[in-house]
């Protein structure tokens, strides 16, 4: 293959036989990891309280206590059961292919990384947007920063650029970052909580406009059911604290089949990170609504896409508010980083394993590119407005965390569990999902955009990978290894039938046909062949498991592969290579529609077999002369 210094550099990383993941160098407590996944999960509370004041004014801690009750009660326990079901931090995703096997799951799957794809990327945009506003709006700042769409391109080049050179979870930078954000958080939140109890004022102020605005508390209730959905976006994190499982310190001797020590360490890590998060969500929607005049969260206020830090600039003074500045820029676009992570961790996982994207995907540079790209344009396309990305990342949030509270059900139901309580649970969570697409639109919109570019790219890939010989090993049992040693004719000849009713008239039907149509005279170099079409949704067969049978006088070979002229042109190799001869394969004729048969060979994995296979033979035997023959009659 032709080779250049630059390809040479972007898919150094690719081994041909790299699995889709790869095992961690090192591990470390529940707790420091919890501050990885944290930069994801608590960077939120950056944007978080202005956002839910714009969406649900003098109501936003109402509505905050009820998304707690999410959280706690609804998204904790389902992403604990996702965690003792996918030690290994397959994820939801994982669980629901293994739940709806076929092209179901298949189908499914690509759909969820079209809204996994739309979260990541609307984190690392959002992220990087508000980091943009905390920098502009530092008093410190000089005015030539004021330029937000190209400072936050600037933001994801450089995420970029890291990710181009090398980029290894670094759990200590994360400690760090996590340890200084939560601590400027929660000085500034005890002040400002401090300031509401000396001002008995400020809560009679509150009651005044909720009264005014909802009249009776039931109303307050109902309304603040109805707008916590614009809220979801204090659910984010979830999904990447399963993701990064195989961090977790397990207990000493424990197997990789059974890490109980990892499995209860990141129980550990979810139920802690949920409750501090709500602890502070609660803590900020309290202090943003009774503390930050409105007027402030209008176009150009200087609390819009930045509540907390307004409250350390005016109430700490601008050195600690640079500080807290200085702290919340580094989480936010670590943020972006943990999100680059996770897609570049997800989209190999699944799209080259099911021949729907090229083997180059699995390298980490030129998928690099594409995402930084994407995200370049998602920010052009917003103009780097962070209120405005919100609707696209919960969407792809709350889908997430419905998938994941759909599979423990489906789980549960199976296995006997609590199968009503996590039905309840989906149920909460398809409602908000459908309030949250509803009301912003866009978030479907986008994350649709995603899913047809990731379905329509996948098809085209399967497409123009079908001819690949996908079985990497071909394995003979006893008896078809000492058939195949025992062949001493100058031809080898393998005659292909379809499998049926495994009868001896059945193969001596299909010899007289074989005599007739291509003059062979003898049984003493000729094996049969049947390939049993399995799972065609997967794409790659490591091992061709190959089983002799004799039946009467005839040696009939079997296999089972989910593409029946792939696993043919891969059995015809191994032939070859065992006996230094290049054997003959025979087939009869398929009349019908050629293109029916394409995508029935798409679909089910057989179809029109002699000329596939033939194809297949020709792209991986360039020699003509060493090339097994095929012969149609």
């Amino acid at each position: 293959m032709t080779t250049t210094p630059l390809r040479d550099w972007l898919l150094a990383d690719l081994e041909p036989d790299a699995a889709a993941g790869h095992a961690p160098i090192h591990t470390a407590s529940w707790w420091k990891v919890m501050c990885l996944t944290g930069v994801d999960y608590f960077s939120t509370l950056g944007y978080q309280p202005g956002i839910a004041f714009l969406a649900a004014g003098v109501l936003s801690p109402l509505a905050t206590l009820v998304l707690i009750a999410l959280t706690l009660l609804g998204a904790l326990p389902v992403y604990r059961r996702i965690a003792a079901l996918s030690p290994h931090g397959q994820g939801s995703v994982a669980l629901l292919e293994q739940l709806l096997p076929r092209w179901r799951g298949k189908a499914l799957v690509l759909i969820l990384l079209g809204f996994a794809a739309t979260d990541f990327v609307i984190t690392i945009t959002l992220s990087a947007a508000d980091a943009t506003e905390h920098i502009i709006h530092n008093p410190f700042a000089p005015h030539w920063l004021d330029h937000p769409v190209w400072l936050t391109l600037l933001l994801l080049v450089m995420l970029g650029a890291v990710f181009l050179k090398g980029f290894r979870e670094a759990i200590g930078l994360a400690v760090v970052i996590v340890l200084g954000y939560l601590a400027v958080n929660v000085v500034v939140l005890l002040v400002e909580l401090w300031a509401i109890l000396h001002h008995p004022e400020y809560f009679s102020n509150w009651r005044t406009a909720l009264l005014a605005a909802h009249g009776n508390p039931v109303m307050m209730v109902a309304v603040a059911l109805f707008l916590f959905p614009k809220l979801a976006l204090g659910l984010s994190g979830f999904e990447t604290g399963v993701a990064v499982m195989p961090l977790v310190q397990g207990d000493p001797g424990e197997t990789e089949a059974q890490p109980t020590g990892r499995i209860r360490g990141t129980g550990r890590l979810l139920t802690s990170a949920a409750l501090i998060m709500s602890v502070l969500l609660l803590a900020s929607s309290l202090a943003t609504t009774l503390n930050i005049p409105a007027s402030a969260f209008e176009e150009g206020g200087e609390a819009r896409g930045r509540a907390l830090a307004y409250l350390a600039h005016r109430d700490l003074g601008h050195v600690f508010g640079t500080a807290y500045d200085i702290l919340t820029i580094a989480i936010l676009w670590f943020a972006g980083a943990s999100a680059m992570a996770g897609l570049l961790t997800l989209i190999p996982k699944y799209l080259p394993r099911y021949g729907m994207a090229p083997d180059w995907v699995r390298a980490t540079r030129p998928l690099v590119l594409i995402i930084l790209a994407v995200t370049c344009a998602v920010t052009l396309i917003f103009q780097a407005d962070v209120e405005a990305q919100g609707g696209a990342y919960a969407t792809g949030v709350l889908v997430l965390m419905t998938s994941a509270a759909l599979a423990t059900t489906i789980h549960a139901r199976r296995t006997g569990g609590l199968a009503w309580a996590f039905g309840a649970i989906t149920l909460v969570f398809a409602y908000t999902t459908v309030v949250n697409v509803i009301e912003r639109p866009d978030g479907i919109k986008i994350a649709s955009f995603f899913i047809a570019s990731i379905i329509g790219t996948s098809l085209l890939s399967r497409v123009l990978r079908s001819t690949e010989l996908r079985i990497k090993h071909v394995k003979f049992d006893e008896a078809a290894g000492a058939w195949l040693a025992s062949l001493t004719a100058p031809t080898v000849r393998v005659i292909a039938n379809r499998p049926d009713k495994g009868v001896e008239a059945e193969y001596a039907a299909k010899w007289r046909e074989a005599r007739s149509s291509h003059h062979i005279e003898s049984l003493n170099n000729v094996l049969f062949l049947e390939v049993q079409p399995g799972d065609a949704s997967e794409f790659v067969d490591d091992v061709l498991e190959v089983t002799g049978v004799q039946i009467g006088p005839y040696r009939v070979l079997r296999c089972k592969s989910p593409a029946v002229p792939n696993a043919i042109a891969a059995l015809l190799l191994h032939v070859r290579d065992a006996t230094g001869r290049v054997p003959h394969a025979y087939f009869g004729w398929t009349e019908g529609n050629p293109i029916a048969y394409l995508l029935k060979f798409m679909a089910f994995g057989e179809g029109d077999t002699a000329p596939v296979t033939r194809e297949v033979l020709r792209q991986i035997e360039p020699d003509p002369q060493w090339r097994p023959r095929i012969h149609l009659g």
